[in-house]
């Protein structure tokens, strides 16, 4: 769907950013959305949806667990 999304888990990207997260949750809302930039009545809108998928994000990848991964 979004190829500029890259895989945020390990052993992928060993360390994930806030930035990193932010950024997938942006470009998924903008894909989504189909705008690049909301327009000044849908900002709101817009930025809580990245907001709300950026923790989503955060979540699912601290509750993974990966096969043979290092426990840290």
């Amino acid at each position: 769907m979004c190829r500029s999304i890259r895989t945020l888990r390990e052993p992928y990207t060993p360390q994930v950013t806030d930035a990193d997260v932010q950024a997938a949750a942006l470009q998924y809302v903008r894909k989504i959305s189909g705008f690049r930039a909301p327009a000044a009545h849908n900002a709101e809108a817009f930025d809580a949806a990245v907001a709300a998928v950026a923790a989503a994000t955060r979540t699912m990848l601290d509750e993974l667990v990966v096969r043979g991964a290092r426990q840290g």
